[in-house]
């Protein structure tokens, strides 16, 4: 593997050049700037670009409008905690309010949208969100550690499968992580984890365990909003988030990611989602992406900075 993935000034320029809720991650992942400025960053996520702008289209209902209100409702929440709004801001709070005041699922007898529904993929990133933005929801946690599956992971059409998703997969373990970050820490958890980690490792991110063919060459391709989509560049933005050392079981996903990049030192946008939320960011398919950028060159930093020798 070559070792030029350090981003030019001229690249962190065009990556700071951006919203908020970009620039105080380029802040602290790429230029280790002060953590008083990286916070006075990120507190502008709430009243400036994007986080503003998606805010501002909440409901007073709390939900979002523009289709199933309770999946655009949680994809936008879930956008709102990548660009990193301080959940301690008044807007935060206002927004987590009005969903824990107003919004229910109303076939599952009125139960309370921070309480979750049945699928876990759906349940995952609800968990998340309560435990970034009001409080962890141990209920629901031990829901999702007693559905996990043999093999490691996770599957929404569990028990009719007993094989896991890549898909689900991916959204619970992200969304445990925050869990075990607001505060629920256990040995227990901890294993959970590492088991659906390994079910993801030992399938080098992206190949059948059974086969070794690569199980959908779409995870090869990177976006943001994510959604409940998995590709290889999120599930390695995972390990870099969770503090994982890095495995050889990865390095093929590294490489995918490194074949990415444009000659210009920038990754693209590759592909859209379908799934809608009321805000535009990035839309220009085979463009320049700032976000694909800084999550590649994040990932690469760690993977190549960690104590595993290439």
């Amino acid at each position: 593997m070559r070792h030029d993935y350090a981003p030019r000034p001229a690249h962190i320029r065009w990556l700071l050049d951006s919203d908020p809720g970009l620039r105080w991650q380029v802040m602290r992942d790429l230029t280790d700037a002060p953590p008083a400025a990286i916070a006075a960053e990120r507190s502008r996520i709430a009243t400036e670009g994007w986080g503003a702008e998606l805010l501002a289209r909440q409901s007073p209902r709390g939900h979002w409008p523009g289709g199933q209100w309770d999946l655009v409702t949680l994809w936008s929440l879930i956008v709102l905690k990548d660009l990193g709004l301080d959940p301690a801001s008044k807007q935060a709070r206002t927004m987590i309010n009005r969903i824990d005041r107003h919004l229910v699922f109303k076939p599952l007898n009125n139960r309370p949208y921070l309480s979750g529904e049945t699928e876990p993929c759906i349940n995952g990133r609800i968990l998340a969100i309560g435990a970034c933005f009001k409080q962890p929801n141990d209920a629901l946690a031990r829901q999702l550690l007693a559905e996990q599956l043999p093999d490691g992971g996770w599957n929404c059409k569990a028990p009719q499968s007993s094989r896991s998703s890549f898909h689900t997969t991916i959204c619970v373990l992200e969304d445990l992580l925050e869990y075990e970050r607001a505060g629920r820490k256990s040995a227990v958890l901890t294993r959970a984890r590492k088991r659906a980690e390994n079910y993801l490792l030992s399938r080098r991110l992206f190949r059948s365990l059974s086969t070794g063919d690569i199980v959908n060459k779409r995870w090869l391709r990177f976006t943001y909003p994510t959604h409940w989509h998995y590709d290889v560049l999120r599930a390695l933005d995972y390990f870099r988030n969770a503090g994982a050392k890095p495995d050889p079981r990865m390095q093929e996903a590294i490489q995918i990611v490194l074949q990415r990049r444009h000659q210009n030192g920038r990754w693209p946008l590759n592909l859209l989602h379908p799934e809608y939320i009321p805000l535009q960011m990035e839309t220009k398919v085979a463009s320049a992406s700032r976000w694909n950028t800084l999550r590649a060159l994040r990932v690469l930093r760690w993977y190549t900075t960690s104590t595993y020798t290439l």
